[in-house]
This record gives structure tokens, C-alpha cells and sequence, in this order.
């Protein structure tokens, strides 16, 4: 199974980009599946001007990324907030390549506030469902990430792993079964 995670701050120095790594090595860990991560700031994708149905209908510059983005069989979305929603360089990167059929995605936003995110992921549950995606009921929502995660990724705040656990436990159980269903 092929597992991508996208970083969705196009921020220099992001604070979700700790969660996402974090998250790669614990599934990577955990798993045999294959775990990849996008960062939106190493695919500028301009503002959508074209859909791209399947791999090849995408321009050369983004031919690898498409082929990422297709051959995913579930994925996790890592946002901040931006006033009461996720990321527009994540949604501008998911607009480029809709409709993810079937496809599980885990939900997590991060914030160094007290509330780590939480409208966003109300907001990408609406997104999740007009990609036809399944989004995992279980959201990863970190506030004070920047006491949590260092900047390579590693937890500092050991009384979180039970979300931790939880999460990763959940997201994994629900894919598998979403791909052993296709």
C-alpha cells in the first residue's frame, strides 16, 4: 500500500512540517507500507488553470508528483490554520488532482494555540468528501506543536503518544480495509 502524507504550509519555517515527519517515521515504523511525503513547498503548482485526470495528462515539471498523487491508496493531510481553515497551497495542490475515489484520508492540523488547528479539520472534511475521499474519523489535532515536535520531528511531549497511538492505529486499520475492499 502506498501511504503520502502532505505537508500543507508553504510556510519557510512550518510548524506542521514537524508533525509530518513525525508521522512518516512512526508509520514508516509501524508499517511495511510505503510512506512518502509531500511538501507543498517543493511543488509550486500555480493558481488551477488544469485538472489532471491521470498521470500523464499532467506537464513534465509535475509528472512525478501526479504519479505520486494517483498511485496513493490513502493519505494524510498535515495543515495549520488559516483563519478557520486549512492551507490554500494545500487545497490548490488537491485541486490539480481530484477525485480520489475511495481513497482514505487522515486528517491532522497544527497550531502552537491552545486549539491545534480544530476548525480546519471541519473544514477538510468537507473537502475529503467532495474528492470522494473516506476521511478517517480520528483527527490528529496538535496544539502547541511547537512544544511537542522538535524541527526534525521528533515528539517532545511524551504525555501526547496516546493521541499518537490512537491516530496511527486508526488510520492504518481503516486503509487496509478500504484497499482490501477495492
Amino acid at each position: 500500500m502506498n501511504i503520502e502524507i502532505i505537508s500543507g504550509s508553504p510556510r519557510e519555517q512550518s510548524l506542521t512540517y514537524r508533525v509530518a515527519l513525525f508521522l512518516q517515521k512512526v508509520l514508516s515504523e509501524k508499517t511495511s507500507h510505503n510512506i512518502g511525503l509531500i511538501d507543498v513547498r517543493n511543488h509550486p503548482f500555480p493558481p488551477l488553470q488544469t485538472v489532471y485526470v491521470n498521470a500523464d495528462a499532467a506537464p513534465d515539471d509535475h509528472k512525478e508528483i501526479a504519479q505520486r498523487m494517483f498511485s496513493a491508496d490513502a493519505f494524510i493531510l498535515v495543515s495549520p490554520e488559516y483563519n478557520g481553515s486549512y492551507s490554500p497551497a494545500l487545497k490548490n495542490l488537491l485541486d490539480h488532482f481530484p477525485k480520489q475515489h475511495h481513497k482514505v484520508f487522515g486528517l491532522s492540523t497544527a497550531s502552537p494555540g491552545a486549539f491545534g488547528g480544530i476548525r480546519a479539520t471541519q473544514q477538510l472534511q468537507l473537502l475529503v468528501n467532495a474528492l470522494f475521499g473516506i476521511a478517517l474519523p480520528y483527527m490528529f489535532v496538535v496544539p502547541g506543536v511547537d512544544k511537542k515536535f522538535d524541527p526534525k520531528g521528533n515528539l517532545l511531549d511524551a504525555s501526547f503518544q496516546n493521541q499518537i497511538d490512537t491516530f496511527v492505529h486508526e488510520f492504518i486499520w481503516l486503509a487496509e480495509a478500504a484497499v482490501a475492499a477495492k
